[in-house]
């Protein structure tokens, strides 16, 4: 069974994976994936269980590859694609569409970027206020976008003074959104950290 989860809002992505998978299941690149990879991932066992679980992030990226999941509709296993973006006008898509249940996850359009960019200032003196600022508002956030907006805030900063605070800033920032995508760690805890750490920057 295949399915392809897409949008912009990764954390609700992450959060329907988890509830189909819970724990136990394989993280695959997409962009790492060769076209010779495609039978045993998608039709080969594993030494633990014949059904496999396993989710396979930004697999649209690489055209050549996902023109062939049509293919493979047959698999045993359970695979979810987790995509960014998806090209609806691709002959891929077009003949998944009415195969696999496809479901896209959108970031809610009210982003208050002003109350973003004072959370990013709190932070720069008093780390738990910023905290205390953040929780009020992180149930109705991705915790991606409000990191993408700080960084660009901490952009202005280095632009504006280009001292070694901003500089450090900027770095932690750049690690922060790594570990983010990178990690099994809940994004807002990540966050916080973060905002906890920046005054000492």
């Amino acid at each position: 069974m295949i399915e392809i989860f897409y949008g912009d809002d990764r954390l609700k992505i992450e959060q329907a994976v988890k509830t189909r998978f819970a724990d136990d299941y394989e993280v695959l690149e997409g962009a790492s994936i060769e076209l010779s990879d495609l039978p045993s991932i998608l039709l080969g066992g594993s030494l633990f269980a014949e059904q496999r679980k396993i989710l396979i992030k930004d697999l649209g990226e690489n055209k050549e590859v996902f023109a062939k999941l049509p293919e493979y509709l047959n698999t045993p296993h359970e695979v979810i694609l987790f995509e960014t973006k998806l090209d609806k006008r691709s002959a891929a898509y077009k003949a998944l569409k009415d195969q696999v249940k496809i479901q896209e996850f959108k970031l809610p359009e009210n982003v208050d970027m002003n109350l973003v960019f004072d959370i990013f200032k709190t932070a720069k003196r008093d780390g738990k206020k910023a905290v205390e600022m953040l929780e009020k508002i992180e149930t109705t956030q991705d915790p991606y976008m409000l990191v993408g907006l700080m960084a660009s805030q901490a952009t202005r900063d280095f632009e504006y003074r280009q001292g070694a605070k901003e500089k450090r800033v900027l770095k932690e920032l750049s690690k922060l959104d790594m570990k983010m995508k990178s990690t099994s760690f809940q994004p807002f805890s990540l966050l916080k950290s973060f905002l906890l750490q920046v005054s000492s920057l």
